[in-house]
């Protein structure tokens, strides 16, 4: 009998994991579906702004020049331009880190790629796409001068390059690449990109030469215009992370604004820096203004459901006869907290651990120096689950001596059961009297575990957010411990694991929590079957961790508690 229904149970797991092989057959990732939509290369197109698309200067353009900050002296100086000039409606522009295309009408970056980053692990190695100007699929960064002399208002400016496109040399660390318009005041605009090497941080220069007979005036503007499409980098699974706006202000330093708030009206807010960007799971694109000006930060949607989230920075004079300049930046790459955070304050909190982030944060640090040492994400998250098992050795211990003393004490328990039948109020009285008697602390077992867990919760959304495990490969078939096991080998042997430790732990004397200790372990494999490898990997390896330990222990005490009954 045994027999015949071990061999159905075999069966019927057999069965059940060939039907998540062809499941997964017919259904992969969403991540690669949505992805192979963007094209590989730099597409064609333009990058306009209806006029409803510009966002409104805070300061008024009647506001005499006395009154404005004066723009920095220009002491750039700008790059020597050749005899031609670019024909096309865009230029393009290679570095070792970003492969964009920037529009001539506007000067707006309409497509970015980055190459150090794949679109897909197998497949044509093409670089993962961020900004695309597609239909339906629009996500582009934006900037100009508008305001009483702005040249992007009422029309784009149209600029004008000496290159169709630029690359940076291997023998160079920076390139700088110049648009060029001139208005009919005689005041000529250049606007500069600065790319420099290894990094994703493009500074954007507008050089303001007013041959004019009167004071120049304007305002610098970034936006950010996205449509209300999936996250192509997600990982999918049941651990989605955040999707949509985000900025900080003088109360708040990380505010989250999804689509929905802009819909309902999100408030204004002005201050002097900040920053105005758009988060998805391993990557971030911001504008990130002067910290020498007050800038308003404004998010709103057009009439083609199109978002914006926009910064605009007080009006800057040119004087008559003189040159002046105001630079702003654009981020577009990933999630790295270290760069981030030496780009803006607050930046670094769009890698978002949740209220436990005072944790999140030095584990992220361990993680990556243990990294560094090991050159595997997959033995670094390896040894750093035992390195957390270890500092929790004490309390793990505590909690397995309580779950020990239980055990040895359900014989006597069933034996009060059984004696006091159904008298509930004398069998708790005498199971009192028990662990009193026994010195055993029944809640013993539970103080451990809340004190670890929101070490383990920090460790969680640290493997999540971090981008460093997107494409990282550990071993024989794992080669991304960002997306799910394809062959659920991981979180199989997880199932197992916590089953062991259930079969391990003292059963509940309450019949209905003794079945739910049963159910959870396969609740909680179906729960892990989506769950990027990295994370099965951590939860796996602390569970072989804790049943080893909890054996060891388990013994130690026994041998113990023998060693007392023979004296």
């Amino acid at each position: 009998m045994d027999f015949t229904r071990f061999s159905l149970y075999t069966a019927l797991a057999v069965i059940t994991y060939l039907m998540l092989l062809a499941w997964q057959e017919d259904y992969p990732p969403v991540v690669e579906s949505e992805q192979a939509s963007q094209s590989a290369t730099i597409p064609s197109g333009n990058g306009d702004i209806p006029g409803s698309d510009l966002p409104t200067a805070p300061v008024s353009q009647d506001a005499p020049a006395s009154d404005l900050p004066v723009a920095t002296p220009q002491t750039a100086t700008t790059a020597p331009q050749t005899s031609s000039t670019a024909n096309s409606d865009s230029i393009e522009v290679s570095t070792d880190t970003l492969q964009l295309r920037i529009d001539l009408l506007g000067g707006d970056i309409s497509y970015l790629a980055l190459p150090q980053y794949l679109r897909e692990l197998e497949g044509s190695g093409d670089p993962f796409v961020m900004l695309n100007n597609n239909p339906g699929r629009s996500y582009v960064a934006q900037s100009g001068l508008i305001g009483r002399d702005g040249v992007d208002s009422p029309q784009r400016a149209s600029y004008q390059s000496s290159a169709d496109s630029y690359e940076l040399s291997d023998n160079a660390d920076s390139l700088q690449v110049d648009l060029v318009t001139q208005s009919t005041d005689g005041v000529t605009i250049t606007k500069r990109f600065t790319f420099t090497r290894g990094s994703y941080l493009i500074d954007i220069s507008y050089l303001v030469d007013n041959a004019g007979a009167s004071d120049w005036q304007g305002n610098v503007f970034g936006q950010i215009k996205r449509d209300e499409f999936d996250d192509p980098s997600d990982a999918g699974g049941f651990g989605r992370t955040y999707l949509g706006f985000v900025t900080t202000s003088n109360d708040d330093p990380y505010i989250k604004i999804e689509f929905d708030d802009i819909n309902d009206g999100v408030p204004n807010h002005e201050m002097e820096g900040g920053w105005m960007g758009f988060s998805q799971h391993y990557f971030i694109s911001a504008w990130v203004p002067s910290t020498d000006t007050v800038n308003r930060f404004s998010t709103r949607r057009n009439n083609a459901n199109q978002y914006f989230g926009v910064f605009t920075s007080s009006a800057f004079s040119v004087p008559a006869g003189e040159s002046g300049s105001q630079t702003i930046q654009y981020y577009a790459g990933p999630k790295d907290q270290y760069a981030l955070a030496e780009i803006a304050p607050n930046l670094d909190l769009t890698i978002d651990y949740g209220f436990l982030w005072f944790l999140a944060a030095p584990i992220y640090w361990v993680l990556r120096q243990i990294e560094d040492f090991v050159g595997n994400y997959g033995f670094s998250i390896i040894l750093l689950t035992v390195l957390v098992k270890a500092a929790f050795y004490k309390l793990s211990e505590t909690q397995y001596r309580s779950m020990a003393g239980m055990r040895r004490l359900m014989p006597k328990m069933q034996q009060l059961k059984e004696s006091y039948g159904d008298d509930k109020m004398k069998l708790q009285k005498a199971t009192m009297d028990l662990y009193k008697k026994e010195k055993i602390n029944p809640f013993g077992g539970c103080l451990p575990m809340l004190v670890q867990m929101p070490v383990f919760i920090a460790l969680y959304w640290v493997l999540m957010e971090s981008v460093e495990l997107r494409h990282a490969p550990f071993m024989l078939w794992l080669n991304d411990l960002s997306v799910r096991d394809p062959y659920f080998i991981l979180p199989l042997l997880m199932g197992v694991t916590m089953y062991l430790q259930t079969s391990l732990s003292p059963t509940p004397a309450d019949p209905m929590q003794a079945k739910v200790m049963k159910f959870m372990p396969i609740a909680m494999t179906v729960l892990f079957l989506w769950f990027p490898a990295g994370l099965v990997l951590y939860w796996l390896t602390n569970g072989l961790l804790g049943i080893a330990q909890q054996w060891y222990i388990t013994r130690k005490l026994d041998a113990e508690h023998a060693a007392k009954g023979a004296k």
